[in-house]
């Protein structure tokens, strides 16, 4: 069975850097070696999601980086809403970064629309300056 992917805006991140601070935080309310995003729908395609799928995410109008998904559970708010828990591997893997347009809540991402992972040594390379990356990427150079 192939995988499919999950894509979902990282609200309230301005950058990367960003996200890994807010991780970093919170890390304490995870098992270890994971992170816990809730969100309000379920998957409805859990095996395939489960069966090697990532979470995508956009951060300022682009896909910059994804985490692999471990596991989708079921999670009961204090308002008494179930809702899912996409438990991900702690480990972030940056992307090419990719202009996305924004939308609510998350979006199946099929594996042959995924951006590609930038190359180990390029992972820490400072990322053109957002303007510039955009035009690349529209242009069909990046």
């Amino acid at each position: 069975m192939s995988h499919i992917n999950i894509i979902k805006l990282c609200v309230g991140c301005e950058s990367i850097e960003d996200l890994l601070t807010w991780r970093a935080a919170h890390t304490h309310l995870w098992p270890k070696g994971t992170n816990v995003h809730v969100t309000r729908m379920f998957p409805k395609r859990v095996h395939e999601v489960l069966s090697g799928g990532s979470l995508y995410w956009i951060i300022k109008g682009e896909v910059l980086l994804r985490q692999r998904i471990l596991d989708l559970t079921e999670m009961r708010g204090s308002d008494g809403i179930l809702r899912c828990g996409i438990v991900m591997d702690e480990e972030v893997i940056r992307t090419h970064p990719t202009p996305r347009r924004a939308f609510q809540g998350w979006r199946y991402l099929e594996a042959a629309d995924s951006p590609p992972d930038l190359p180990k040594g390029r992972a820490t390379e400072a990322p053109l300056p957002q303007d510039l990356a955009r035009a690349l990427a529209e242009m069909g150079l990046r």
